[in-house]
């Protein structure tokens, strides 16, 4: 199976940063396009940063210039920097990795449980 476990969030004041971590493991035939998601509460998840195979990235506007997504792929890890946090950037940060483990036929996306930060005002 596939497991991806994001890490590095926390509390950090307006202005401040945070790197944050997601590491894709398991016996994995290949990994595809890396994503970082974020859900605030009452809110819906949202697509912020995307880096394909070919390092190839997009962001959402609200994040771009202040956010940095990257990929070391001998390490199957993507990195979300965040720099000039507000706090609107509250909420809990997912990754999600498209990835075809040994076994399986198919490629399909798997998720992170998510980390938290808080940007306080």
């Amino acid at each position: 199976q596939v497991q991806v476990v994001e890490s590095g969030g926390g509390l950090v004041q307006a202005g401040g940063s945070l790197r944050l971590s997601c590491a894709v493991s398991g016996t994995i035939v290949s990994i595809g396009t890396m994503r970082w998601y974020r859900q605030a509460p009452g809110k819906q998840r949202e697509l912020i940063a995307g880096i394909t195979n070919t390092s190839s990235t997009n962001y959402a506007d609200s994040v771009k210039g202040r956010f940095t997504i990257s990929r070391h792929n001998a390490k199957n890890t993507v990195y979300l920097q965040m720099n000039s946090l507000k706090p609107e950037d509250t909420a809990v940060y997912f990754c999600n990795s498209v990835a075809q483990p040994i076994g399986d036929y198919v490629a399909r996306m798997y998720w992170g449980q998510g980390t938290q930060v808080t940007v306080s005002s």
